[in-house]
């Protein structure tokens, strides 16, 4: 692909493909990933049920989530920094290669039948230390592909794949468990994670061009990123209300199980149908903001979610015991409300950093979003095996409401999108998708 194939973005700090063909490359691409992401939400199903079956502790679980969520809080500033340097494209083909090889040994070990609990966690923190490498570029990729006025359509439906993933994914995980033994089950990854691969090795897209002058150090590119989320208050500000939001609000749905086992007496199909409630709310909601687009300043659309998300989660704390139609209604609307928010979120950051700087930026903001759950959940789940977790709705709900309310006090925050409080960094306008690709 020649550089007559990409335009300056409106900013002036970021590019866009403009190419006619862009739309089939990306679906072609967003494809393969849906199957790898059902595959890896059936993988979590399984996993998770294991878990509450066996143990039936609350803090197990809590220990889990933690094994999955702090490789990707370690190794995100590093990998990002990494992807920026490594084309995008071959970083997505080795890890979602690399997931599936660490899925197959968890296949063996169910086989041989000496699977151990602390086996699962093992295989857990590696698979979340290949996904600290594929998001962020998944994610830089995604600019290169889309023009700049679609975005926040395509983040919208990347939104609604997660819930589209959550439907098919979990009633199927919980009639496979009831059928098959858990080899068979967890080894749908594994062809799921082929399928993945399969475009990315036929379709190219842009990189990023590399940068002029004497190579640096990757501890000075990680500098790079960091300088530039500094120099970005309104963004800096923001991540630290979803840090505090993700601390309060991890351990509530994180043990989403103990509270079908415990409150409403229920077993794996009741605990699919909440999860698959909540996929068909991500589903609609990734669709109408797909269709929609968001509000012309993407934070309003991204604080007005919040709060509505905010109160929906609140009432789970008053659910009864019998009330599991209700919770399922609530966990619908805080699914449509939470594809608004997160896609909202990311076009607004992909139209705003420079192509050059998204691996190492997404990866920090991401690191950082998600720093302050595991605190939450070494918490919450000893707190939850005592008290229950209804309380935890209600803790973690308030805030997202008076956040989301608050925000729009906050001019920095509100004016996030300007392009006189976006960083500029030196260098990086002129940065252009290499010849070829």
């Amino acid at each position: 692909m020649s550089n007559k194939d990409v335009e300056g973005r409106g900013k002036g700090n970021s590019l866009v493909q403009t190419s006619e063909r862009w739309f089939g490359r990306f679906i072609s691409i967003w494809t393969g990933q849906a199957f790898s992401l059902v595959g890896s939400q059936l993988v979590q199903f399984a996993l998770v049920w294991y878990l509450t079956i066996e143990t039936g502790s609350a803090t197990v679980l809590a220990v889990a989530t933690m094994a999955a969520m702090l490789p990707h809080i370690l190794l995100s500033p590093v990998a990002g920094a990494y992807v920026d340097r490594w084309k995008r494209r071959n970083v997505m083909i080795v890890a979602d290669g690399l997931v599936a090889i660490s899925t197959l040994a968890l296949v063996i070990l169910f086989a041989l039948g000496i699977v151990e609990i602390w086996e699962i966690f093992v295989v857990m923190f590696v698979r979340s230390c290949f996904t600290a490498f594929h998001w962020p570029a998944s994610q830089a990729a995604t600019t290169m592909l889309v023009p700049e006025r679609h975005l926040a359509r395509v983040a919208g439906f990347n939104q609604s794949l997660g819930g589209f993933a959550s439907i098919l994914a979990l009633p199927l995980g919980a009639v496979l468990i009831a059928f098959f033994p858990m080899q068979l089950v967890l080894s749908v990854d594994i062809v799921t994670a082929i399928i993945a691969i399969l475009p990315l090795l036929v379709f190219r897209f842009p990189e990023p061009a590399a940068k002029d002058g004497p190579p640096r150090g990757i501890m000075a590119d990680m500098k790079d990123g960091m300088r530039f989320i500094r120099g970005w208050r309104g963004a800096l500000l923001l991540i630290s209300f979803f840090m505090v939001l993700n601390m309060l609000i991890s351990p509530a749905f994180s043990l989403i199980p103990i509270l079908v086992v415990g409150h409403f007496q229920g077993g794996a199909l009741d605990f699919a149908s909440l999860e698959v409630m909540s996929g068909i709310g991500m589903v609609a909601g990734g669709i109408a903001l797909g269709i929609w687009g968001g509000t012309k300043r993407r934070i309003v659309t991204v604080m007005a979610s919040t709060m509505l998300a905010g109160v929906a989660v609140s009432l789970l704390a008053f659910v009864p015991a019998n009330g599991i139609f209700l919770a399922m209604v609530l966990l619908l609307f805080v699914g449509i409300m939470m594809p608004i928010l997160n896609g909202s979120v990311m076009a607004l950051m992909q139209s705003c950093v420079p192509p050059g700087m998204q691996g190492r930026v997404f990866a920090l903001l991401g690191a950082m979003a998600m720093a302050a759950a595991p605190v939450g959940l070494a918490i919450g789940g000893p707190v939850a095996d005592l008290v229950g977790i209804l309380p935890w709705f209600l803790i973690s709900g308030i805030p997202m409401v008076l956040i989301g309310v608050g925000s729009f006090l906050i001019p920095s925050i509100m004016n996030i999108e300007d392009p006189a409080n976006c960083p500029v960094v030196e260098g990086m306008a002129a940065n252009a998708p290499e010849n070829g690709a």
